[in-house]
């Protein structure tokens, strides 16, 4: 007698259903965290605190438009909010195991990484949406072109997703969410307020003009005046190019590294 082994195939569950589920278990927890909501006041918040109180100060200048002055950096803290929330997102999944248990399931390594960049790209375009409504509320109109203005949002959606990149992989070695969250908090917030994103350069001592001048937020606050106002050249752009070269290497390496470290 002969024993015939009958193999069994078990149904195979599509990469891009796993990404899409796990992309809807962030967006829900996303809603439920009421991180929705402060995408929308954060860049309110930014505005009463900062425009109102300057506004009569710098338009006093007859060469300053404050409100189209402070667009990009209420654009660029509105981006570092998300950044801190993806931070924090993956912190979580690591510290309370849920990375472990995707290593046991028949999913790409890739996949719990895509599903938290496909979250976060979510709640950066809301960010950036209500920074550029708060903006225009304020007064701001773009003066460039068609092809500028996209260049404008291409800008900071472009920087919006290499430092939630970034933010995602340092979460993803991190051992705890808080610690994470404060230890991006606070040199954000430092390169905010020491950039030319509230004030010009020249409100600033001779000896800290260099580091304000040539540090990313400025930048890219910079880059997006220009595209704001039509007077965009390569020569203004290329910095902030080469400082998302500099994030986009910076934030593959470590997600490398994270991932490689998730599945072992």
């Amino acid at each position: 007698m002969t024993t015939q082994s009958v193999s069994v195939d078990r149904p195979r569950t599509r990469a891009s259903v796993q990404w899409w589920t796990l992309t809807s278990r962030g967006l829900a927890a996303m809603i439920r965290n009421g991180e929705i909501i402060f995408a929308f006041v954060a860049p309110i918040l930014l505005a009463i605190c900062f425009y109102l109180p300057l506004r009569a100060i710098m338009d006093s200048d007859p060469s300053m438009d404050y409100a189209a002055f402070l667009m990009p950096i209420i654009s660029l803290q509105s981006v570092s909010f998300v950044a801190s929330s993806a931070a924090m997102r993956a912190a979580v999944d690591t510290t309370k195991g849920i990375n472990t248990r995707f290593r046991t399931m028949p999913m790409p390594a890739a996949i719990p990484t895509l599903a938290r960049l496909g979250t976060n790209a979510v709640l950066l375009a809301i960010s950036v949406v209500c920074a550029a409504a708060t903006s225009l509320v304020m007064g701001w109109r773009p003066e460039g072109s068609l092809l500028d203005t996209v260049g404008l949002f291409a800008v900071v959606m472009a920087v919006g997703i290499l430092i939630a990149v970034l933010a995602d992989a340092i979460g993803l070695l991190s051992n705890s969410p808080e610690a994470t969250s404060q230890a991006l908090s606070l040199p954000i917030l430092i390169l905010g307020m020491l950039s030319t994103g509230f004030v010009p350069e020249s409100q600033f001592p001779d000896w800290i003009q260099p580091f304000v001048r040539n540090q990313p937020i400025s930048q890219f606050a910079t880059s997006m005046r220009s595209l704001s106002d039509g007077t965009a050249t390569l020569e203004v752009l290329t910095p902030t190019i080469w400082w998302c070269v500099g994030l986009a290497v910076a934030g593959i390496v470590l997600t490398g590294i994270g991932v490689r470290r998730m599945i072992r």
